[in-house]
């Protein structure tokens, strides 16, 4: 039975790593976002305790719903991130692992053509 050539796995993986490769931006602009919306949070729930901002029910709600959804999306876009950065490194080291599979010709002599 005829294995499978090793070029069009190795172009099948790089469209995957190019795949993974934006999925892990985007969780990183989730991450940011997170970040931005916990800080944001915790600086309006601080103005509201210390006196800055004068006490309003809506935008004690809107500061602690901030706070705990920048939590909830920092926290699983970050283990998402990870867990795409592992799948990255095991298609990058399957593909290498296929490109040493085959057999590179030398060519001595040659001008490089840059």
């Amino acid at each position: 039975m005829d294995e499978p050539d090793p070029h069009d796995q190795i172009v099948r993986l790089e469209a995957r790593i190019e795949q993974l490769t934006d999925r892990l931006e985007n969780c990183r602009k989730f991450v940011l976002a997170g970040r931005v919306a916990v800080a944001g949070g915790g600086v309006v729930l601080a103005a509201l305790l210390v006196g800055a901002l004068s006490f309003d029910p809506a935008v004690l709600a809107c500061a602690a719903a901030a706070l705990l959804g920048g939590f909830v999306a920092w926290g699983s876009n970050r283990s998402t991130a990870n867990e795409t950065t592992a799948e990255i490194a095991a298609a990058e080291a399957e593909r290498a692992a296929l490109i040493g599979q085959i057999q590179l010709r030398v060519i001595e002599g040659g001008a490089t053509p840059h």
